[in-house]
This record gives structure tokens, C-alpha cells and sequence, in this order.
């Protein structure tokens, strides 16, 4: 018999209780169980991940407006509570699919999710081609969520089959040698140690900022991804080991905010992100760069020096279609290289074969 996947826990709101009976689970919703003053008893659907389950939370509430189970915004709140529960997504990926969907709420959260076309996600991407990143992150929770929803039979079709999203213009370039010259020679204190750890390891900024001493593990940093939960081992290069040979040794990350109020505090991502990027403009060899072209130039830089795509993808946590990606930027160079030889040597044989038929 095929294996049966086990369900994802769920986190019960308040009032909700699970009882098991016989190898079988029940949901009730019952304010105040156990007490004096414990409300009245109600029977809730079986299966908690489903559209109907929250709405009959809503309506033993007593809430307002407990909307139809097949609304586009029952669906869209039955997929939010799934992702926050199944453990397979981490916190910022689910708050960014959170933020993107607030857009389909707005267009069709009391219509029929059966009704959804494909032309409707494609009109909504037509509304917001004046931000085209938007647009994509739309997009991509979109398809996330129709994949879900149609494998339960909430919707009967993708939602999203040839919605295409836009291209784009431009990405996160690999640094020049140029540029991290300039960087490490002009910017200063927990800027300048945040570039090099960023260039030397590849990492993502969300676990640069939580990166420190304690993370090394024979001769390398050994984590957990925050944005996959990935376990990642980066060694450390020996360029990055002269560098931390100036930072103290002390509890707690390697980026720590200098100066004022904050003087000594974690940073966030994107607070580190800001203030690199006041640093940055002031140097105006770093025109353009991003913290991530850093992550780009990591893997050029690995992939140079001969590593397998798995190998990186060991390395900095990365997927490897993205690696592929990135690593074009250093494929294309040396097969743009390689070719300028071939040309330089065919064209001195042809030269030296003309004067030889000459002399003869």
C-alpha cells in the first residue's frame, strides 16, 4: 500500500480544542473549556487545512460576515494558515507570499474562486506593469497557491497557465575587481566587515546578520539557512581568515550596529541593506552595486576555481538552476576568451602559411 502522507500540524486558535477518539481526531470550538464559565460546545469539520474549517470557526465566533467557502478569499486564507503551519516555508518567504496575494484579495475576494480564469490573473499583471518586481511576486504566490488549491478541488484549473512574468531589465551583477577594491579600501568599520563577509562566503543577508562565532566548525561555518532550512557548510577561505583576524572575539553575530542609541544591537537584513546602501553612495566607484551581486560574485568566483555546481550549491545554499544562472556570467567570459584565442592563433597559421607561399 502506498505510504500516506502525514498532515502538516496545526496551530489552533483560541477556543479550539482537538480531541482524539479511537485513532480518530474531532475539532471543537468551545471559549473557556474546563472552566465555570466554558461556552457551548460546536462540532467543527474534520480537516482543519480546508476553507470550511476556518469559516466555521468564524461563524461559532460570532464574527461578522463569515463569508461562502468557495470565495476566492476563503481559499486564499485556507492556503495562508497552511503555509504558516506546514513548516516548509520560512518566515520572510511566507510574509513576501502575504504581502503579494493582499493583491488578489482586492480584486476577488468575495467572487467565486471557480471563476478564476487565467485572464483575470493576466489583467491584474496588466495593472501593475509599472512595477514589473511587483508584478512578478504576484505571480509567484499566485501559482504557489493554484497548485495547492487545485490539487484539493478548490479550484478546477491553474490560475496562472501562460501568465508570463516580466523580464528583467536588470538584476544583480557580479562585482568587478574594480569595485571590491574600492570597497574594502574605502568603506570603513561594520560596512566593510559586512562586504567581506558577504564576498568571501556568498551567503544571503538574512544569515550573514546572525553569523558569528560560534558558527564555525572545522575551518568552516556550519548553519541552517533561515530561508530554506537548508544546512549549509561554507569554509573559510583564507582571504576571509586574514580579515577576522582584526575582529574581537565576543558572544553574538559579527554585524553589530556602531554608534548612537543602537550601539551594539543586532542588525536586520534590511537594516544592514540601508546602511550599506548610505555607505555605498558616497563611493562613487560602487555605483549600482547590491549586496547580492555579492552572492553572484561568490559563485563566479567558485566556479572558477573549478567547483562543481553541487559543490557551490554545498557552499552557499543555493539552488542549482540559480547557480547555472550566475555562474553564465563567468561561462560566458571564458568561452568569449577562449574564442579570442582560437580567432588570434587561426589568423597568425593563415598569416604564416600566405608568406610561406610567397617565399616559395
Amino acid at each position: 500500500m502506498p505510504r500516506q502522507r502525514k498532515r502538516a500540524a496545526v496551530n489552533l486558535p483560541k477556543g479550539v480544542h482537538r480531541v482524539v477518539r479511537r485513532g480518530r481526531e474531532y475539532f471543537y470550538h468551545q471559549p473557556g473549556r474546563g472552566t465555570a464559565h466554558a461556552g457551548p460546545r460546536i462540532r467543527l469539520p474534520d480537516d482543519p487545512h480546508s476553507p470550511e474549517f476556518w469559516n466555521a470557526i468564524r461563524q461559532a465566533q460570532g464574527l461578522a460576515g463569515a463569508i461562502p467557502v468557495d470565495t476566492f478569499g476563503a481559499i486564499l486564507d485556507a492556503y495562508l494558515e497552511f503555509i504558516r503551519t506546514s513548516g516548509t516555508l520560512a518566515a520572510g518567504t511566507i510574509d513576501q507570499y502575504e504581502r503579494a496575494l493582499k493583491i488578489g484579495r482586492t480584486a476577488w475576494g468575495n467572487l467565486p474562486a471557480k471563476g478564476l480564469r487565467p485572464v483575470h490573473v493576466q489583467a491584474v499583471m496588466d495593472g501593475l506593469a509599472g512595477t514589473p518586481g511587483k508584478a512578478n511576486n504576484f505571480l509567484s504566490a499566485m501559482r504557489a497557491l493554484s497548485t495547492w488549491a487545485r490539487v484539493r478541488d478548490h479550484v478546477e484549473h491553474s490560475l496562472t497557465e501562460g501568465v508570463k512574468p516580466y523580464a528583467k531589465d536588470t538584476g544583480h551583477k557580479p562585482w568587478t575587481p574594480e569595485q571590491i577594491d574600492a570597497a574594502l579600501s574605502k568603506l570603513k568599520g561594520v560596512v566593510r566587515r559586512g562586504v567581506a563577509l558577504y564576498m568571501w562566503t556568498g551567503m544571503r543577508g538574512s544569515d550573514a546578520v546572525r553569523l558569528g562565532w560560534t558558527d564555525i566548525d572545522d575551518g568552516g561555518f556550519s548553519y541552517r539557512a533561515q530561508k530554506t532550512g537548508r544546512e549549509v557548510y561554507c569554509p573559510i577561505v583564507p582571504e576571509l581568515e586574514a580579515e577576522m583576524t582584526t575582529w574581537e572575539k565576543r558572544p553574538g553575530p559579527f554585524l553589530l550596529q556602531e554608534g548612537g542609541r543602537a550601539d551594539g544591537q543586532h542588525y536586520t537584513r534590511k537594516l544592514f541593506s540601508k546602511h550599506f546602501a548610505e555607505a555605498r553612495d558616497e563611493i562613487p566607484e560602487l555605483a549600482g552595486v547590491t549586496l547580492h551581486g555579492l552572492r553572484c560574485t561568490a559563485v563566479i568566483r567558485l566556479r572558477r576555481a573549478g567547483l562543481s555546481t553541487a559543490q557551490i550549491g554545498d557552499i552557499v545554499g543555493m539552488s542549482l538552476p540559480m547557480i547555472e544562472r550566475y555562474s553564465r556570467f563567468a561561462d560566458r567570459k571564458t568561452s568569449g576568451k577562449a574564442a579570442l584565442l582560437t580567432l588570434r592563433r587561426t589568423s597568425e597559421e593563415q598569416n604564416c602559411k600566405t608568406r610561406q607561399n610567397r617565399k616559395t
